[in-house]
């Protein structure tokens, strides 16, 4: 198998990259890591780029100077798929447009609802009785795109954000590569 090549944008603890570096070691996995790119120095995700050897570039720049950097290192490394990680920051229009149906996020929710930020709080102040995470392509709309995967938890009746978050996280890291192998009908 030729494995596509991915790179992976970060901004924090890079939980969800560890999660997808241990799932790419895996010979039939469709994709190989072959960039991190995070836009901060204090990235604790950095240190899987490290320890597993793969490259990586830290951006901790403006918008413009960050997308023009990185778009630059997408097409020179021949990338063919952008996976969002934690990474927090709206990409352009322009940036979308270069790499468009290249570019996959997760978002903390069960997509349509709860876009943007403070998903948890949120969801727990709506009393939802059902969450969970959505894999999805990006847009040039926040938090939107065609849907690839969503993982479901229930959100039990002494829930705090804090512990939500956990339980959806769990989800997170193996929605993620069931999502890559979906896009290419691996699953």
């Amino acid at each position: 198998m030729v494995k596509k090549k991915a790179c992976i944008f970060i901004s924090g603890s890079g939980t969800n990259l560890r999660s997808i570096i241990k799932n790419s070691r895996d010979y039939n996995f469709p994709v190989n890591i072959n960039l991190i790119i995070s836009n901060k120095k204090s990235a604790k995700g950095i240190s899987f780029a490290k320890k597993f050897s793969i490259p990586h570039i830290i951006l901790d720049v403006k918008k413009e100077k960050f997308e023009k950097i990185a778009i630059k290192e997408l097409i020179e490394r021949k990338i063919n798929l952008v996976c969002l990680a934690g990474f927090m920051k709206v990409l352009s229009k322009n940036f979308i447009r270069n790499f468009k149906g290249k570019i996959i996020n997760i978002h903390p929710s069960l997509l349509p609802k709860y876009k943007g930020l403070n998903t948890f709080k949120r969801v727990m102040q709506a009393g939802e009785k059902i969450t969970g995470c959505t894999v999805h392509f990006v847009d040039e709309k926040l938090d939107n795109g065609k849907i690839i995967l969503k993982k479901r938890v229930l959100v039990n009746k002494n829930e705090t954000p804090e512990n939500l978050k956990k339980k959806v996280q769990l989800e997170e890291y193996k929605a993620y590569s069931i999502a890559i192998r979906k896009i290419y009908n691996l699953s």
